[in-house]
């Protein structure tokens, strides 16, 4: 147990620097949204629900965020129901098969997906039809059908983890009273699965209420996230940019406490420890095809913008025209894209911030885990909460607050005066500091949640032991400590890594200049190239998805079923 001196030192060094990265953006937004040439006025926030277009752009992103969120459901809770009953043949490769969706950001998909779907695609050609243009016509739903698609992993494995604590023995003695199956269900599986269902359903609902690249690519503009993005221009002009995003903050706030007073307000505390292991039931022959259909149903539409993307990244550029696959392959795609000269500079870029996010993270993570399990500082709990923000405040507010902070950094006159500072803290001449603390913030949860478990299962008696021993602090951290919750540790580290590495809505929004673009500022610019664009950016966007199932599968290796309870509010 840390010295109580010691303690509070360092959970006031936690908080001070979780202030400046978290709360700082957040106030910096709300205030300019309410605070007008520093006087009071709620004119701005009204202006946006007077407005038609805000109004119906938030309307849009309600949405748009229930209609991913409610599939998202109906994908992953039957599919994470049957896995937990049944062993079925094929289970541990359907099993991974479900979680692949999450190795590619939802607007790379959405490239893919309109090589298929569009009016010269390969739907058109294998149904002999005319040129339909079926994501023209249907928008909102290739908006929500691909956010969920690539989201429901994360209600998956939150569900999975729920019914995997759930004790048998409740069921069985509810079996033995005569209570059928639909009243086992609503009575205890499903009130003891409400915590983690809530967890997975806020995530996923917050982020596709602000997702960016997914209606950017699909030309779904009237959404509350591209107008957020439309206004960045106008950021140092006008208040209504921030009267905009603190709109969509309260909106995600407000969400976030009524799903948790919906799902999450009940939940039923269980032993620690079943009192029997539960024992799926073998399905074989007709059955075990029945319980295979729904994980064969849901992969094979989940892979759908994969294989759109992988096919376009081998098509010779111009080849895929009307016709249900690409008249000519190569792989010079992945040359020129590896090649061209804004990918070369993303890669390294995106190396760079990812790593300084990851080394704050894991500082930032140890330093908020130690003071929570390690000391009895009053309001640590606080400190822990503190940290959980981000999975609560949506990626888009956060990048905004960070260039409101650099605005009005860069309007102070020691920074003007000083261009070294400018290059420091003003996003439009270089966004390294701010994408490197908005990468790092974004993904904190993982960490803090990763060390948090390592030192909980971890016994303080083994530091104790070290410390009657002789041993310093810091001798005990590094000899003892660390290594015992390592996994932990390097599972968060790559988790933090590769989604950093991939982050959308921060990299879309601070990167402003070409020489400091991201890996998916990049995808996203070369998609906007005429001619070869689409099958550059597909190329970039392989080499990305395969980045991430290396990781995704060294992190599953490392913590197991505990992975989902990363992905957790």
């Amino acid at each position: 147990m840390l010295p109580n001196k010691t303690a509070w030192i360092l959970f006031l060094l936690m908080a001070s620097i979780l202030g400046t990265m978290l709360v700082w953006p957040i106030v910096t937004v709300i205030s300019g949204g309410f605070f007008v040439d520093g006087h009071f006025t709620c004119q701005y926030l009204l202006g946006v629900f007077q407005n038609a277009i805000y109004s119906e752009g938030l309307f849009n992103s309600l949405k748009i965020a229930l209609g991913s969120t409610l599939l998202a459901c109906l994908f992953s809770i039957p599919l994470a129901w049957l896995a937990y009953n049944y062993t079925f043949p094929g289970q541990k490769v359907f099993s991974a098969l479900v979680l692949v969706p999450m190795v590619l950001p939802p607007f790379v998909g959405a490239i893919g997906v309109m090589q298929m779907f569009g009016p010269y695609g390969a739907i058109n050609a294998l149904l002999h039809c005319g040129p339909i243009d079926w994501l023209g016509l249907h928008r909102y739903l290739g908006v929500i059908t691909l956010q969920a698609l690539c989201f429901y992993p994360i209600i998956y494995l939150n569900v999975s983890a729920a019914l995997a604590n759930i004790d048998p023995a409740l069921d069985e003695a509810a079996q033995n009273l005569g209570a059928d199956g639909w009243t086992r269900f609503r009575r205890i599986t499903l009130p003891l699965l409400a915590p983690g269902l809530f967890a997975g359903c806020t995530l996923v609902f917050i982020a596709c209420f602000t997702e960016l690249g997914t209606p950017l690519i699909m030309n779904y503009t009237r959404c509350a996230a591209v107008q957020v993005y439309d206004e960045l221009k106008e950021i140092s002009a006008s208040p209504f940019p921030y009267a905009l995003v603190t709109v969509v903050l309260t909106a995600s706030v407000l969400l976030y406490a009524m799903s948790k007073w919906l799902l999450g307000g009940r939940t039923y505390a269980m032993q620690s420890k079943a009192t029997s292991p539960h024992v799926p039931k073998q399905a074989k022959g007709l059955k075990g095809i029945l319980v295979l259909l729904p994980f064969l149903f849901v992969v094979f539409f989940a892979l759908l913008p994969h294989i759109g993307v992988i096919l376009t990244s081998f098509a010779r550029p111009g080849s895929w025209y009307q016709s249900v696959f690409p008249a000519a392959f190569t792989t010079s795609n992945y040359t020129e894209a590896l090649g061209h000269g804004m990918t070369i500079s993303a890669i390294r870029n995106s190396l760079v911030f990812s790593s300084l996010a990851v080394v704050a993270n894991i500082v930032l993570g140890i330093g908020v885990a130690w003071v929570v399990v390690r000391s009895k500082v009053r309001g640590r709990q606080v400190l822990d909460a503190l940290s959980m923000i981000p999975l609560a405040v949506p990626g888009l507010v956060m990048a905004f607050g960070f260039i409101a902070v650099s605005t009005w950094l860069a309007g102070l006159p020691v920074v003007k005066a000083s261009p070294s500072l400018a290059s420091l803290v003003d996003v439009r001449v270089n966004p390294t500091l701010f994408l490197v603390i908005a990468y790092a913030v974004r993904r904190l949860p993982y960490m803090v949640r990763a060390a948090v478990a390592g030192l909980q299962q971890t016994s303080i008696s083994l530091e104790e032991a070290a410390a009657s021993l002789g041993a310093p602090p810091r001798v005990t951290l590094r000899r003892v400590t660390m290594p015992l919750i390592g996994a932990n540790l390097v599972a968060g580290t790559l988790l933090v890594f590769a989604f950093s590495m991939l982050e959308v809505s921060d990299s879309l929004m601070l990167a402003q200049k070409m020489q400091y673009y991201p890996i998916t500022k990049t995808i996203f610019e070369l998609f906007q190239l005429v001619g070869t664009g689409r099958y550059l950016a597909t190329a970039l966007g392989v080499w990305a998805m395969s980045f991430l199932i290396i990781t995704l599968v060294g992190s599953s290796v490392l913590l197991g079923k505990k992975l989902g309870a990363l992905f957790r509010a």
